[in-house]
């Protein structure tokens, strides 16, 4: 389904008034639509162009928007009407296939607004017209206010550059201003045919119009008459009646709202008074704490300097350190080759002692076992010599032998 967002309007989902504005510019076209061929260039949803087909032989409606002609096929559906996608600067018809192209609020929306009046005139039977309409940009300025310029129009005119701009491609415009009017109708009740409109005379004021309408061709036309459009809308004035307790309704709704909103904002003025006070007592903190940080960056700046001062003081103990250092390792190393030096020559010499130790101790060892050997051979001979004197002394203690030595016989002992 598609939805109202400014572009296009939307029947059951624009105001009311909005959507009268628009089929009066239809209303006011059926007139000029009968037993004729007719394109509705940007017909949006599709309920203008239907209005068109009641009058008309056949009515064709074009629209950039495959939404806008999906929707409109899908709600309005006759034999003589039909539907279509095309561009309005690049409309897909030979030349004079129409007798009435309509353009309702679509000029102001178009880049090359240039090209769709040419295309317009191309597509037009030599007797044909062009009806075109759009907003009085001096009004409808006004009127939106605060909302600011419509974001989808690329263009849009006054009475005098609108005008200029058809005359440029038509030979024959004539100019109409719409404006909603206060009126009041007197209906019969019983069902009538007859219409009788007055309108009081007064002096056009294009620049306080509503909206420009102008029907162009190529051949002069014959009559300009004042259209009126008296749409089937309720009483205008018990709506205004219903409107207006609406918004006194919505007034007091809005009034308690602002009471309501009164007394959260003294709370709030209360609150932010106290956060005030708060953030006074705290900006009195931080400038009592910039006052401290200023010192002690003032003493870290000292400290910085002393600290520079003692490691250039170290750097220069450090080289003296690195030179004595460099000296005692030169030392060091003339005293590890005296020792590795010193430690061949020893492990020679004691190579060599160790050679003719070894030959003393060897030589020792044979003296040992001379001497185990003559110990030997001394006790064995002691162990003898015991039992010769043994003998001897039984030899001697022998009685034969005493005798013997008395007499003097026997070998002296």
């Amino acid at each position: 389904m598609a939805e109202f967002t400014g572009e296009r309007v939307i029947p059951g989902q624009v105001d009311v008034d909005l959507l009268n504005e628009h089929l009066a510019r239809y209303a006011f076209a059926a007139r000029l639509a009968r037993g004729k061929r007719v394109l509705d260039a940007g017909c949006g949803a599709g309920y203008g162009t239907a209005e068109l087909a009641e009058a008309a032989v056949w009515a064709v409606g074009a629209d950039v928007s495959a939404e806008a002609v999906d929707f409109a096929r899908a709600n309005y559906r006759q034999a003589n009407l039909r539907f279509e996608r095309a561009s309005c600067a690049a409309l897909p018809h030979r030349g004079g296939a129409f007798d009435l192209v309509t353009a309702f609020e679509v000029i102001e929306h178009l880049e090359d607004w240039r090209g769709f009046l040419l295309e317009a005139r191309r597509v037009l039977a030599p007797g044909g017209q062009l009806i075109v309409s759009t907003p009085n940009k001096l009004y409808y300025t006004e009127s939106r206010g605060p909302q600011g310029a419509n974001p989808f129009h690329v263009h849009e005119f006054d009475f005098d550059e609108f005008r200029a701009a058809l005359g440029s491609i038509f030979a024959h415009v004539c100019m109409f201003l719409e404006n909603h009017v206060e009126g009041v109708t007197f209906q019969p009740f019983d069902a009538g045919h007859t219409v009788e409109v007055r309108v009081d005379a007064g002096d056009p004021a294009p620049g306080d119009s509503h909206f420009f309408v102008a029907v162009c061709a190529h051949r002069p036309q014959i009559g300009n008459p004042t259209f009126v459009y008296v749409p089937r809308a309720a009483n205008v004035l018990r709506e205004r009646e219903r409107h207006i307790a609406l918004l006194e309704s919505e007034l007091a709704t809005k009034n308690e709202w602002l009471e309501e909103l009164g007394r959260e904002h003294q709370k709030l003025l209360t609150l932010f008074r106290e956060q005030k006070e708060e953030l006074e007592r705290s900006n009195e903190w931080a400038g009592e704490l910039n006052r401290e940080l200023g010192e002690r960056r003032a003493r870290v700046a000292e400290l910085q300097e002393e600290l520079a001062r003692e490691q250039e003081n170290a750097r220069k103990v450090a080289e003296g350190y690195a030179a004595k250092v460099a000296a005692v390792e030169a030392e060091n190393r003339e005293k590890t080759q005296w020792a590795v030096d010193t430690e061949a020559r020893l492990g020679a010499e004691i190579g060599r002692q160790s050679e003719e130790l070894s030959r003393a101790v060897e030589a020792l060892h044979q003296r040992e076992k001379e001497l185990e050997e003559r110990t030997a051979w001394a006790l064995r001979l002691q162990e003898e010599a015991s039992k010769l004197e043994a003998l001897l002394g039984m030899y001697r203690a022998s009685r034969w032998v005493r005798l013997g030595r008395k007499v003097g016989l026997g070998p002296a002992l």
